[in-house]
């Protein structure tokens, strides 16, 4: 029968329905037991169809062929799309619903049997994680090399990195098929490393080395203050100073004051506030094991140093104990870290020559050990030396730490009347007695090849590290005994006295053995015109005992 079976059904019973007697009411009620029925039947069958289309659906996507997820490069000209699948790229179509805002480079797209484009997908959150070693022109980013299965590759940059400012070093995630960084990590900021807030330090905080200031005054700053007058006489500025002499005499405090003054003092000829930057290299932060990575802090080093004097920045690359790191290269067939970091520091060198206001300063106990292609002029043109301080110079020294606030035993005070005047007597007799040549303030004995002995008392060995130390325990004795006496607190001579013997008594600071290599740093002298170092207190002891076994 044509037509739909269920309508023919409900058209016969309307038919029936018309031909039964109304006053029949057996026929009636059968008549709507029948509806019933029928109603009942067409509901059930509806939701046998709905659950067969459900079935028919699920069926359909089960045995469907399964999308193929690809990484979306970009649309040509036609409108066609640019895909990667794998290691494989293709030109497909895009599926004409798509909104084509919705398809940027990186994103994860799904491709049919066909490879065509229709739909997106999720970005994934997981994917290869690789190192930045170069930041191309074009925007492109070459990997590390050092990055397995990486090895040399260029990747490019997805919609969500364009404009976004990647630095060697940097990680980037990749897309599934490693052409695209879709996100960026940002390593660990180059001020972590090596970047120090400088306190202010002007020059009077320096005390015993007025010739040295004075020198790196008329070497870094006048060029500074005077470019005109450097530039009439065609003379550049130097862009390397190294700084030399023994430790704990100020080396670090000169370099750290270099950028605080040199700063303040161009900010005060321009009239406006010009920030400082303290790059502050040390060994053990930039020496590492693996290939190449020692030399890439460096570069990292410059480059923050020449990004900073771009934005107006003084900047000091400070580099502390050189010799750790730039020791003369091998000459023989194994080679170490030096024979690459030299000439990497000397090429960063060679770049920053014409930038006016970075300036690389050096230190080192040892610069006999340096690489002579560093300190060659262009390089590292001034060598200043930083002595020991003298009496002068060690009184200005411990006027800075032995200051008018302290608290001065109240005796004392009775005694002076007024702090400074006690100030004055503990600085004074403190320095006399550590200028005093007797049996108690021997120290070594040196023999030189000359024949000569000569035998060096505490004032050989005094520097601006050892006084701050000697003021450091004389508090220690006053606020002990303060402490177990419950006396007013105060300083003695007692203290500053106890204090300058025990520092010299324990030796912590000076070499323990008789080797002249490690006595050489300490002393003032030519190593190579030294042949042997005794400790005098030792051997004083060795007699003793001697003559107490005898």
């Amino acid at each position: 029968m044509p037509g739909d079976p269920r309508e023919q059904v409900h058209e016969i019973v309307e038919r029936l329905a018309s031909e039964l007697d109304p006053a029949d009411a057996k026929a009636q009620a059968y008549l709507a037991a029948l509806r019933d029925g029928l109603t009942q039947m067409e509901s059930a069958h509806v939701a046998v169809e709905n659950e067969a289309s459900e079935l028919r659906e699920a069926y359909e996507k089960l045995v469907a062929p399964a999308n193929r997820v690809g990484t979306f490069l970009g649309l040509d000209k036609e409108g066609l799309a640019s895909v990667t699948l794998g290691e494989s790229e293709f030109v497909v179509a895009v599926d004409p619903k798509l909104d084509p805002q919705g398809l940027t480079p990186g994103v994860r797209v799904r491709l049919n049997e066909a490879y065509a484009v229709v739909g997106t997908v999720e970005p994934s959150p997981l994917g290869g994680l690789a190192k930045v070693a170069e930041v191309l022109a074009d925007d492109r980013l070459q990997l590390g090399s050092d990055i397995e299965g990486a090895s040399g590759r260029i990747v490019g940059r997805a919609r969500s990195l364009e404009g976004r400012k990647v630095r060697p070093g940097d990680h980037v995630l990749l897309d599934p098929t490693g052409r695209l960084a879709i996100e960026h990590f940002v390593r660990k900021a180059p001020s972590d490393y090596f970047i120090e807030e400088v306190p202010d330090m002007p020059w009077e905080c320096i005390g015993g080395q007025a010739k040295a200031i004075e020198t790196i005054q008329e070497i870094i700053e006048r060029p500074m203050l005077y470019p005109e007058l450097f530039s009439k006489f065609q003379k550049s500025p130097p862009k390397g100073v190294l700084l030399y002499g023994p430790p704990g005499c100020g080396k670090t405090m000169i370099g750290k004051a270099i950028a605080h003054n040199l700063a303040r003092r161009y900010g005060e000829k321009l009239g406006r506030e010009v920030k400082d930057c303290f790059l502050h290299i040390s060994g053990p932060k930039i020496l590492n094991m693996w290939l190449g990575e020692t030399e890439r802090f460096v570069r990292e080093i410059f480059s923050t140093a020449r990004e900073r004097a771009k934005e107006g920045e003084i900047v000091v690359i400070f580099l502390d104990e050189a010799e750790s790191i730039l020791r003369t290269r091998s000459t023989g067939r194994m080679t170490n870290i030096n024979n690459t970091v030299v000439p990497q520091f000397c090429a960063e060198m060679d770049g920053i020559v014409g930038i006016q206001n970075v300036v690389t300063v050096l230190t080192s106990n040892r610069p006999d050990y340096i690489d002579p292609a560093v300190l060659r002029p262009e390089r590292i043109d001034r060598k200043v030396k930083v002595e020991r301080p003298d009496k002068n110079a060690a009184r200005q020294i411990l006027g800075l730490y032995l200051t008018e606030a302290l608290p001065f035993d109240p005796v004392l005070l009775a005694e002076h009347h007024e702090p400074e005047c006690a100030r004055a007597f503990l600085i004074e007799r403190t320095v006399d007695r550590l200028w005093s040549e007797s049996s108690e303030t021997e120290f070594v004995r040196v023999s030189y090849r000359s024949g000569v002995s000569r035998v060096l008392h505490w004032k050989d060995f005094a520097s601006g590290a050892l006084l701050k130390s000697v003021v450091d325990r004389a508090k220690d004795y006053a606020i002990k005994r303060a402490i177990e006496d419950g006396s007013e607190a105060g300083l003695r001579l007692e203290d500053m006295l106890d204090a300058l013997s025990q520092e010299y008594k324990e030796n912590e600071i000076f070499p323990k053995g008789d080797a002249a290599d490690d006595w050489v740093k300490l002393l003032d002298v030519e190593p190579a015109s030294v042949v042997a170092v005794r400790s005098v207190r030792e051997t004083t002891e060795s007699d003793r005992a001697r003559s107490r076994v005898s």
